[in-house]
């Protein structure tokens, strides 16, 4: 701090009561930087909040743009190519074939001319009480087990994305022979004690045998069928009848190519009922951007309302700081203020102490949140994303809350007179 003579008082005038004095920039600096290190420790605890705040903002943002870009490619691998047709409110009265269903018997074969289409098959679920009991072994006291039938076309499992464990899939010849043929699912399988097929095993569906000639050990879609016994259409219809009310309503899933799944649905009802394609309805995916989206929106919120509680700790320990820290040098204030410091001075050395403190914490935070998204993306195998303007912006968040934190001690610092500080 530096004092210049006042200029000479004008005719008139009173002569101006002491020099005038000036705080520049580097002595501001200066001032700021020594009251901060003076007490190292206690400076570092109080950054520790806006260390939190602002690290947790840069790495909550960080890591939700890299979840949300490694959703939405899963999300386009797998749910992306999915269609479901179902029937619509007027499908009871329209039946497309012999067994009363919606769907006509070559469905499959009419779904799969559709540019994009790779496979298709339609299914339905049969009532546990129509079916009866299911057994491994035609043995007195063999173990009954109630477990799901499935009534599918050829191009069902394959439109599931079906691995087989062993064995293979019935295809469109067994179905329109209506051959007692059985595919079951990996689950069911371990319940009902088949775990070879070399030997053609066979089970008892409410009696009737069936030969067991697959076991599908994963689907990629409708996990349900791994704990199913899967049986050709054309067969339940020949043993069972035409589905029952009991029964679940008949559905077709259609597995696309990537980017074709739009275009298909709105194909589908019309290539499989041109006489009556209101009966049908087919259900596309959702944008994977809305997805996206939404996952960004909910976990932005959650995780936003966290960081923020983390900076006003931060701004809280400041302020009780910069308090505590006006209290301790009250008597250096009014020495200052003797020799000719304005209120604005005194205002300003505590506003720069405060902005120093919340400005390199908000550097290190950021630098925390930046190793945090990357750390997360590389044992995720993600690739780690961070809009550019979130770390830039985090040390200006930083000091903000420094500056935020210091006005209020620094205000009262400026109202400290002199006198009263030397009484103390």
């Amino acid at each position: 701090m530096t004092r210049s003579p006042s200029p000479s008082p004008s005719p008139g005038r009173a002569a101006a009561a002491g020099p005038t004095a000036h705080l520049s920039v580097r002595d501001l600096l200066g001032e700021a930087l020594a009251g901060v290190l003076q007490r190292p420790v206690r400076t570092m605890l109080t950054m520790v909040g806006v260390v939190l705040g602002v690290g947790t903002v840069v790495a909550v943002l960080g890591m939700t743009a890299s979840a949300s870009g490694q959703i939405s490619g899963r999300f386009t691998a797998l749910t992306a190519t999915e269609v479901t047709v179902r029937p619509s409110a007027g499908a009871q009265d329209a039946a497309g074939s012999p067994d009363g269903s919606p769907f006509p018997a070559d469905a499959d074969a009419r779904a799969a001319r559709i540019e994009g289409v790779r496979s298709a098959g339609t299914y339905y679920a049969l009532a546990s009480a129509r079916v009866g009991d299911i057994t491994g072994v035609p043995l007195p006291g063999a173990s009954a087990q109630r477990l799901p039938v499935i009534a599918a076309s050829a191009g069902t499992l394959p439109a599931l994305r079906a691995t087989l464990h062993g064995g293979r899939l019935f295809d469109s010849v067994l179905d329109d022979r209506a051959e007692p043929v059985a595919v079951l699912g990996s689950g069911a399988a371990r319940r009902l004690g088949v775990s070879r097929l070399d030997r053609r095993p066979v089970i008892f569906i409410g009696g009737t045998p069936f030969t067991v000639i697959g076991i599908v050990g994963d689907v990629e879609r409708k996990a349900e069928v791994l704990s199913s016994v899967v049986v050709p259409r054309g067969t339940a219809h020949r043993m069972w009848g035409p589905p029952g009310k009991r029964d679940q309503p008949a559905r077709m899933i259609v597995d696309t190519e990537l980017g074709a799944a739009a275009d298909v649905a709105g194909q589908l009802p019309l290539a499989l009922r041109p006489d009556r394609p209101d009966v049908l309805q087919a259900v596309a995916p959702p944008d994977p951007r809305t997805l996206r989206n939404d996952v960004s929106t909910d976990l932005d919120g959650l995780f936003l309302l966290l960081s923020g509680v983390s900076l006003a700790i931060g701004t809280v320990g400041i302020a009780n700081t910069t308090l505590i820290a006006v209290l301790e040098r009250t008597g250096e204030i009014g020495l200052r203020r003797a020799l000719g410091a304005r209120r604005r001075h005194v205002v300003a050395q505590f506003l720069t102490e405060s902005a120093l403190i919340g400005g390199v914490g908000g550097l290190v935070g950021a630098a925390a949140g930046v190793v945090a998204v990357v750390a997360v993306a590389v044992v995720q195998r993600w690739t780690p994303v961070l809009p550019l303007t979130v770390a830039v912006l985090a040390p200006v968040i930083g000091l903000a809350t420094g500056l935020v934190a210091g006005a209020y001690p620094a205000l009262r610092a400026a109202r400290i007179e002199p006198v009263d500080a030397f009484r103390h």
